[in-house]
């Protein structure tokens, strides 16, 4: 299969070029190897017909047409072969990430834009001194956070492979490597290739709760846990160069995940669930630094005859040997002489009793980290600086950073089950109807410890609330406080559903010193709701009860906020104004009542969802709403793009870290333009969400949905261990808002990312004037920002084939999609005038290309779902092989579009 033509690439990456032209006559190599050449034929056609198609401008039908009526599982391979080149598409973009990378660190270049010496050059020009920038370190707290909403569930067997092909790849920007190095280097991608034409992309079997931690757990314990170090050294140099000195830099990263603890709408995730993944995660994390002391070990071979010893550290190693006498046998006479591997084989042999809840484990993760900190110590005090330090330090870096639990756990519940358990456990089955006060006060002598419930344990909801709370409180006696994370409450609506919280975790014996050690974190996600936020956080600051716990919490109230949900709501221009409003508010209310919010952002893969590249984001948001912290979920084919491979995963996490650095220390200016500006996007958000709900609240919308997208393979598809919807749907309000825009991504309508946009600009340009919306785009980084977004999410979009799902709606066609087609091309229309473009991404090139390398490769998997679609559902959807099919398209599809959900 050969590359695309260099029209498709920008002129000054020929290497990319040359990569994708490798891999693709590779792709093509396998394919006939493992379908025959007829096969690969086949193929070639349908490649070359979707290019011709995107050049000439014609119409799709006769595309179409050639894709109709295949066989189904000729058309699984056919879907299976796009998706495959794909693969190798992104895989060669991805290590030219590296190559850049690599090129802007050579000596001489200046440095990469968005890294951290870039961004500390920039603070600096701005005024930032030294002691200013330690300061915001000393506060500074990043915290991605890993969600189970797979949109992209690769096996990890596949992940692997991509690592190899990766490997052999980056292994070629070495010039000396020979011919035979290099058919060697062919001949491991090609076997890395066909090994995965062998291999399901996913199981036919829905996932556990297990799977999903398997899956999550393999990016934060093998390329984070590698490349964590390397972000501080970094940080470490450019501090240096910037101010000439180097400072002592604290924690500034953690994670923390949902797998195993989000309940809200799951099932399967209970207190059994919280309990194995915290369980879980503590043998992984043990596992992993038990490996890495063994190394350290052998690293350390230094002989008394040549060093000398800190005397603390000898006297420890005095001590473990009487403590750990069964170590101590196990060291051979022959190592007898070299102290620090001693010492680490008693540090390994603590480790593993930890791992085993034997006697002479560790209290905490601090105990280990004074271990391994003597070690450092002795070393750099007694000439071992460059003779075993640096090692030691990184493992520093992963302990102080992962601890003994790798990952905080968040749990997350509905508002309406802690109601429901409140009903039982009050005797009051009209509960949930109450309004808030009465509500409120019933709850506050609960939630302050001075009544207790005495009924209701036999009701599930209280009964299962009862054993997760008992759990969490078991869990931070066996592995810490910093094992659990935040208590985040879906449709949280008022102050009584906080207040429930801390009853109900009374109730489960959650409780130290007397109160709930427990940050509980509201989540705003609907338009309303977040409207509302600040109203019911100033309920909360002034209800007596809830001001103890949080002073005792160190006055700092997290709040949650809801990019996907809000977008399904109100469509996305709404969700984003709603957002950026919310934040202003709620940081008004905390700091009239002396308490600092922290925003944790819900944020999804997708631009309908709240992705948005990090920089832009931050330094768009509202002044004061990052304050040095920041913590964000990381979700599907997001967290495989940002971290599966090691040198992109400290490129996301150096950009990550500055962008925080740059909105706390300068965010943008004042600018006595924004009063205006905001009224203008008053108007916006509310003329856009009127399109939107129109579009959405028609008559017979719920069916035109059904019919017009392959929701109804989405929900067959084995993505994740929660269902697709949470209840039997009547409106988008039922439906999960990661299968909503996967949805209409998937027909390439990609509408939850600009409908309602320019119907909103067409009215507001009357009120105000276009002039006055150019100044907008042109001058606030909100605005220009959320356009970015939408002309992104239009570029990817494709109006033709979109009409072609639609059509499979039947009559109810003709009744919307003449409604998207018009909403779409006058959102275009305004984006090009706005930015005074004549085409889409015209600012953008690199992502430009991208796009116009994937596009001819997405169209045929796309035109043959819609005849794939049309055909299993004249079956009623009983035909296991169309729907195998079916799901080939729509992985290859994911892939090509890269943010689908």
């Amino acid at each position: 299969m050969e590359a695309a033509r260099d029209p498709e690439f920008l002129p000054h990456d020929g290497p990319l070029r040359e990569d994708v032209r490798r891999l693709g006559a590779l792709v093509g190599q396998m394919l006939a190897e493992q379908g025959g050449h007829a096969f690969f034929e086949r193929v070639e056609q349908v490649r070359t017909a979707a290019i011709h198609r995107r050049r000439s401008g014609a119409a799709v039908d006769a595309l179409a047409e050639s894709l109709t009526g295949l066989d189904a599982a000729d058309a699984e391979a056919l879907a299976r072969a796009f998706a495959t080149y794909f693969q190798a598409v992104n895989t060669a973009e991805r290590v030219h990430r590296i190559r850049r990378r690599r090129d802007y660190q050579r000596e001489g270049r200046a440095p990469q834009p968005e890294s951290l010496a870039a961004v500390l050059a920039l603070l600096r020009k701005d005024g930032v001194g030294r002691d200013e920038l330690v300061r915001l370190l000393e506060r500074l707290d990043v915290e991605p956070v890993f969600t189970a909403h797979p949109t992209e569930a690769v096996r990890r067997s596949l992940l692997e492979k991509e690592q190899e092909i990766v490997r052999a790849l980056v292994d070629e920007f070495d010039p000396t490597r020979t011919p035979q190095e290099l058919r060697d280097d062919d001949a491991r991608i090609l076997m890395a290739l066909s090994a995965g034409w062998q291999t399901a992309e996913a199981s036919p079997v829905r996932p556990s709760v297990q799977d999903e931690f398997d899956h999550v757990g393999f990016y934060i314990s093998r390329p984070i846990y590698r490349v964590l170090p390397a972000l501080y050294e970094s940080l470490q140099q450019a501090i240096t160069e910037t101010y000439g000195e180097g400072v002592t830099i604290p924690r500034l990263l953690r994670f923390a995940t949902w797998v195993g603890g989000d309940m809200d709408g799951n099932p399967n995730v209970n207190a059994d669930t919280i309990a194995a993944t915290l369980a879980a995660q503590r043998t992984l994390v043990l596992e992993r630094y038990m490996e890495e002391v063994a190394g350290l070990g052998r690293l350390l071979s230094q002989t008394e005859d040549r060093v000398t010893l800190d005397d603390t550290l000898q006297r420890r190693i005095e001590n473990y040997g009487e403590r750990l006498p069964d170590a101590a046998e196990r060291i051979r006479p022959r190592h007898a002489d070299m102290p620090y591997r001693r010492f680490l084989t008693f540090v390994a042999a603590r480790l593993d009793a930890t791992l085993h809840e034997g006697p002479e484990a560790y209290a905490s993760a601090d105990e280990f980290i004074g271990d391994i900190a003597l070690v450092e110590k002795s070393l750099v005090e007694h000439g071992g600086a460059h003779a075993g330090a640096y090692a030691v330090n990184r493992l520093l870096w992963r302990a102080r950073t992962f601890g003994f639990h790798l990952a905080r756990l968040d749990v997350r519940q509905d508002a309406r089950v802690h109601d429901e358990a409140l009903a039982a456990l009050l005797g009051d089955g009209d509960w949930a109807n109450r309004d808030t006060a009465a509500r409120v006060k019933t709850l506050r002598p609960y939630a302050a410890g001075e009544r207790s419930f005495v009924a209701g344990d036999d009701h599930e909801a209280a009964g299962m609330l009862r054993a997760v709370f008992a759990t969490l409180a078991d869990s931070r006696k066996r592995y810490g406080p910093e094992a659990t994370g935040l208590y985040i409450i879906s449709m949280a609506e008022t102050a009584a559903d906080v207040l429930a919280v801390l009853a109900l975790a009374r109730r489960g014996g959650l409780l130290e010193d007397g109160r709930v050690p427990l940050d509980v974190a509201p989540l705003f996600e609907t338009i309303d709701d977040l409207a509302g936020g600040a109203e019911t956080l100033q309920a909360l600051l002034d209800d007596p009860v809830y001001r103890a716990h949080l002073k005792a919490r160190g006055d700092r109230q997290w709040v949650m906020l809801g990019y996907s949900d809000s977008g399904k709501d109100g469509g996305t221009v709404a969700s984003k104004w709603s957002l950026q409003r919310a934040q202003v508010e709620l940081l008004d209310v905390a700091s009239k009542a002396g308490v600092r919010v922290a925003f944790f952002h819900g944020r999804g893969g997708s631009a309908s969802r709240g992705g948005s590249r990090i920089t832009p984001a931050l330094m768009a948001s509202p002044r004061g709403s990052v304050g040095g912290v920041l913590r964000v979920t990381e979700q599907g084919e997001v967290i495989h793009r940002k971290y599966g491979i090691r040198a992109l995963a400290v490129r996301n996490l150096e950009q990550t870290l500055g962008a925080v650095m740059r909105a706390s220390l300068r965010p943008r200016e004042v600018e006595s333009r924004e009063v205006a500006w905001k009224e203008t996007m008053a108007r916006l958000s509310e003329e856009s969400r009127k399109a939107y709900r129109a579009f959405v609240d028609t008559e017979g919308f719920v069916e035109y949905f059904r019919g017009a997208t392959p929701i109804d393979v989405i929900e067959r598809m084995t993505l994740g261990s929660r269902p697709a919807r949470r209840r039997s749907m009547k409106g988008v309000e039922d439906l999960r808002a990661i299968p909503w825009v996967f949805s209409w991504t998937q027909c390439r309508a990609v509408l939850t990312g600009w409908y309602g946009l320019g119907a909103a600009l067409d009215t507001v340009a009357r009120e105000c004037g276009e002039a006055s919306l150019v100044r907008m785009a042109r001058d606030w980084p909100f605005f220009s920002t959320m356009l970015d977004d939408v002309e992104m999410v239009l570029a990817k979009a494709d109006i033709d084939i979109a009409e072609a799902f639609s059509r499979l709606a039947g009559p109810l066609h003709e009744r919307f999609f003449p409604m998207i087609r018009e909403e779409f091309e006058r959102t275009v229309a305004w984006l090009l005038k706005l930015k005074g473009a004549k085409e889409l991404l015209a600012a953008e090139p690199r992502l430009a290309t991208s796009i116009r390398l994937r596009n001819p490769y997405v169209d045929p998997m796309s035109l043959l779902q819609v005849d794939l679609l049309r055909r299993w559902r004249a079956t009623g959807g009983q035909d296991d092989a169309l729907l195998k099919a079916l799901v080939a398209c729509v992985n290859g599809v994911s892939q090509g579009l890269q943010n689908t959900g």
